[in-house]
């Protein structure tokens, strides 16, 4: 379902934007969705609604069969910082997660009620990852949903299609950043 509205309180949550993350995907569609993020953090800013950037500096410990970038080893230094182009605020919450859902063991439901925050957009890397693990938690929590598809993106184009087009309409609404800006200048 395409967005319909948005609520009063809503925030922007932009997922795993960090150095390590996106210089490893240079030649991916992140570029694009990097600077689409990017438009909807300043238009948040603008209108006084709050931004949430969320890092992951760690991985659940159990196996699986997908080798994972950095392996078991400690991640490099800067790997975790976010890049440059956020623009990070000092009006922006910064969350950082050790798991693929921003919600889990980080303080950010906490955050987000204390804010009367009903409603969160999401962005970010990687689409079937952290934004999608979020994306589930945020239901569960009792968010509404909203998805800025272009504002994402996922270095397997496949699962970015799977999420987007078959996960995301049963976890919320979904919109291009041009919609969510247009909403959030008509909502203040």
């Amino acid at each position: 379902m395409t967005l319909s509205t948005l609520d009063p309180a809503t925030a922007l949550v932009v997922i795993d934007l960090q150095k390590g993350i996106v210089s490893a995907h240079t030649d991916s569609p992140f570029p694009a969705a990097v600077e689409q993020a990017t438009r909807l953090a300043s238009a948040f800013r603008r209108h006084g609604l709050p931004v949430v950037l969320v890092n992951v500096t760690g991985r659940a410990p159990g196996r699986t069969e997908t080798v994972r970038p950095g392996g078991s080893a400690a991640l490099p230094a800067g790997w975790a910082d976010l890049i440059d182009e956020l623009d990070v605020q000092p009006t922006d919450h910064l969350i950082t997660k050790r798991r693929r859902s921003a919600f889990h063991d980080t303080g950010l439901d906490t955050l987000l009620r204390d804010l009367g925050v009903t409603q969160v957009v999401l962005s970010g890397i990687s689409t079937s990852s952290g934004v999608e693990s979020t994306a589930r938690s945020a239901c569960d929590h009792g968010y509404h949903v909203a998805l800025a598809t272009d504002a994402m993106s996922d270095p397997d184009a496949a699962a970015h299609r799977h999420s987007v087009e078959r996960i995301f309409p049963k976890l919320g609404e979904t919109a291009t950043t041009e919609e969510v800006i247009t909403m959030v200048g008509a909502t203040r």
